[in-house]
């Protein structure tokens, strides 16, 4: 090669690389999916009988995308970026495929904003209603079975490989977790993190235990009830028990976790065994889940593990950006410590997401 060409080359690929590290290089599209499990599945009491997904991918350039509003329809409470409804998926290679777990009491569209974002970088990314453990239904069992939404997200990952649009643009050496509070928890149990709800409870009798032993107040009522069903009902009892067995998906190669909630029901010894990269950001003001005994305590369990603090920053930080609406009516999800620009915090973590699974999912 002359030296003319050799220098053209070069420049194509810097130019490349920048284009895909730094830059929106996709315009996105966004769509739905019933995922079926084969039956039986454990809904752990929820009425809808199906996964509810929400997927956010590449979309051809000449799409028309729209904002993406969460909440109702008139008085939406979150935005979450721009997207086309239901459009042509872009051509090109097989692309890395990213999970995404919400937090308890969360919805797929909730982590919209950061799905929106992986798409308009060349990743496609899928989020699931957890049963029982979402904004449309509340059960105990949903409340208290916290293990079974990693089984979620490896049904989930099976319908997307199999199906009939994406299934043959999603690259299955290539797929990475994401989630946000109890959503992290979710992705470490995917990664191999195994719980035994024991050491919750030895956590919250010691002088260690902090706000993670309290529950918000709309699910003290689970709590109790949790505790009546574990005493009076066999079935229920046997199915907590499930608890300590492994829920790793060996198809999972790297996860990004945000705000993790419920670290102190993971053994330590099934975390020092975590081998896969892992990629934690927290706030360090987090109210709900603080990271001395969360995000912090994660990191020191996970080998290599890294840990990135965002300053003064609190739980919801992670939550799609408050409308108006949002910031009357939903008080606690949208007011961020002084100081604090909720905006600027998520496209930190985006670039942070981008970059972690750029970097481990080649």
């Amino acid at each position: 090669m002359r030296m003319k060409e050799l220098s053209l080359w070069l420049i194509l690929l810097a130019t490349f690389n920048v284009a895909h590290a730094d830059d929106t290089a996709f315009k996105v599209g966004v769509t739905t999916r019933d995922v079926r499990p084969a039956e039986p599945y454990d809904w752990r009491g929820a009425k809808t009988h199906v996964l509810r997904a929400m997927i956010w991918y590449p979309a051809e350039a000449d799409v028309q995308e729209e904002p993406q509003r969460i909440g109702p329809p008139f008085v939406p409470y979150f935005s979450a970026g721009r997207a086309a409804p239901d459009a042509v998926p872009a051509a090109g290679l097989k692309r890395p495929l990213i999970l995404l777990s919400h937090g308890a009491g969360g919805t797929a569209a909730g982590i919209g904003w950061l799905g929106t974002a992986l798409a308009a970088h060349g990743f496609i990314a899928v989020a699931v209603d957890h049963p029982g453990n979402n904004a449309r239904e509340n059960t105990v069992d949903g409340f208290s079975l916290w293990w079974l939404r990693a089984v979620d997200l490896s049904v989930t990952l099976d319908a997307m490989l199999d199906d009939k649009t994406f299934g043959s643009r999603i690259d299955p050496a290539r797929i990475g977790a994401a989630g946000h509070s109890a959503g992290g928890y979710t992705v470490i149990a995917i990664g191999g993190g195994i719980t035994d709800p024991a050491e919750f409870q030895a956590f919250c009798r010691s002088p260690r235990a902090d706000e993670s032993c309290k529950p918000p107040p709309e699910s003290s009522d689970l709590q109790k009830r949790r505790l009546v069903r574990l005493n009076s009902d066999p079935e229920f009892r046997q199915r907590y028990a499930g608890a300590t067995r492994s829920y790793r998906d060996e198809r999972i190669r790297a996860a990004f976790v945000m705000a993790p909630g419920l670290v102190p029901m993971f053994t330590p010894e099934s975390l020092g065994r975590i081998s896969l990269p892992v990629a934690i950001i927290s706030g360090d003001a987090d109210e709900i889940v603080p990271p001395a005994s969360n995000a912090s305590a994660l990191a020191k369990e996970i080998p290599h593990a890294t840990l990135k603090l965002v300053p003064h920053a609190g739980h919801y930080v992670f939550f799609g950006t408050c409308t108006l609406a949002g910031r009357v009516m939903l008080r606690a999800a949208c007011r961020d410590p002084e100081g604090v620009d909720r905006e600027a915090v998520h496209a930190e973590t985006v670039r942070s997401a981008i970059d972690f699974f750029t970097a481990h999912l080649r």
